[in-house]
């Protein structure tokens, strides 16, 4: 399990400059990780790979672990722009997020090193320790809700959204752990939002 470090602020890069080599951090990890497994990832190949120094990574990223908890939330603001607002009208919500949630899956399983490393770090990562775990969990929910079609979001709503996440990370995990197949996990899925989103409207642009 990658360490966390000490409960510190990361720079947050400011310049267009700094935001590059941030974008090239996060790819040069993404990449290692496509490659190999979490443990043997080293912060000084990503910052070989990315063309800055070991100093100025840590800088950015205090840890392995907040390193791939922040490839985590780029990888999901990705999809965001790829997958959101596909809805169309005549699609029930529930079936919007499920072929989100389908699209989502399938693309983090064709790099399941990646996936691995991303959903390691996310799920051991304290919030007060790496803030971006809170993003994480906010984008995504962001990218389902858009699927949806919900612009006023209830406590009912987030709560449901919340437990449909944590059965999708768990069916993902199974599967990059070997105890299911990947029709499974799809399959799972489908009956998973069959029965979490059962109550919702078939479109909350009437609701």
């Amino acid at each position: 399990m990658p360490r966390i470090a000490d409960a510190r602020d990361a720079a947050a890069p400011s310049s267009t400059e700094q935001h590059a080599r941030v974008v090239r951090i996060l790819g040069a990890a993404a990449t290692l990780a496509t490659e190999k497994e979490l443990e043997r990832v080293q912060m000084h190949e990503v910052a070989k790979l990315a063309g800055v120094a070991v100093a100025t990574l840590y800088r950015y990223f205090p840890s392995k672990t907040h390193l791939f908890v922040a490839v985590m939330l780029d990888q999901i603001d990705r999809m965001s722009a790829r997958y959101a607002r596909r809805a169309q009208p005549e699609q029930a919500a529930k079936d919007a997020v499920h072929d989100t949630l389908l699209l989502v899956v399938r693309g983090l399983l064709r790099r399941p090193l990646l996936a691995a490393a991303m959903i390691q770090s996310n799920s051991t990562a304290r919030a007060s320790a790496v803030p971006d775990t809170a993003r994480v969990d906010r984008n995504f929910r962001q990218l389902l809700y858009d699927a949806a079609g919900i612009e006023q979001v209830t406590e009912r709503d987030a709560g449901l959204l919340r437990v449909l996440i944590h059965v999708v990370f768990g069916i993902i995990q199974s599967c990059l752990n070997g105890r299911i197949t990947v029709a499974d996990a799809e399959t799972d899925l489908r009956v998973s939002c069959d029965l979490l989103l059962v109550e919702w409207p078939e479109s909350f642009a009437a609701v």
